[in-house]
């Protein structure tokens, strides 16, 4: 995964928190998808899509943070 130890933090934190809000307005999909997931009506394979497609970056950004911790304790 060298690819992602070379994404520059600054820009995976700017995605993350994007994916994480878009859309702004009325409520950002994560949220209501996390609602439809909390709720047991998540079950539209383009809603289970969208929850992957929007937390993506986010799981992207703690396998980064794990992965640099490793490397500092292990160096």
């Amino acid at each position: 995964m060298k690819w992602l130890d070379e994404l520059p933090w600054l820009a995976l934190i700017a995605i993350a928190v994007l994916m994480a809000m878009l859309p702004f307005e009325p409520e950002p999909h994560l949220i209501e998808k996390l609602k439809m997931l909390a709720d047991g009506t998540l079950s539209k394979p383009i809603d289970i899509f969208d929850l992957f497609w929007h937390l993506l970056p986010t799981v992207l950004l703690v396998v980064k943070f794990v992965r640099s911790r490793k490397k500092r304790g292990g160096s």
